[in-house]
């Protein structure tokens, strides 16, 4: 599973791209894509630090992509704050599994290589795509309507 920082850090991406081109401030990111703001902030510089967003200061600062949607894949952003792990070797440093995996740590690095390839495969464009299909995220969130009278 990704952390939840991964997941704040994949809500400002497709919020950012969503957004257009013009710069947002870590406070309308956070309010938008509902994170507190200064925990944004750190994953937000973490993302400059590794070039997906650029930053820019001042009275008109703040954060954009650092590429078109089409070219920032979900392993950029994933890579940016919570590198998935690689198994090569047995972990317990056992030496009868030290020419092949045992069956556990394979198919965990199995998993964890098809996942690396499914996140890899997806861009924040095709993201983008298909959140104009109904029941996708969107950014600012819709309040419920509040039931009155219940009997």
């Amino acid at each position: 599973m990704l952390s939840r920082t991964t997941e704040y850090a994949l809500r400002a991406v497709l919020y950012l791209a969503k957004s257009g081109s013009r710069p947002h401030t870590t406070q309308a990111i956070a309010e938008a894509v509902q994170v507190p703001e200064g925990y944004l902030a750190k994953v937000l510089s973490t993302l400059a630090r590794a070039g997906v967003l650029n930053a820019q200061r001042g009275p008109s600062g703040g954060f954009t992509l650092a590429r078109p949607p089409e070219r920032v894949t979900m392993l950029d952003v994933v890579d940016a704050l919570d590198a998935l792990p690689e198994i090569k070797e047995c972990p317990l440093r056992l030496p009868e599994h030290a020419p092949v995996l045992c069956p556990l740590h394979r198919r965990l690095d199995e998993m964890v290589t098809a996942m690396r390839g499914t996140l890899a495969a997806t861009t924040v464009a095709e993201l983008l795509e298909e959140s104009a299909q109904p029941r996708a995220c969107d950014f600012p969130p819709v309040a419920k309507p509040t039931v009155r009278g219940r009997a």
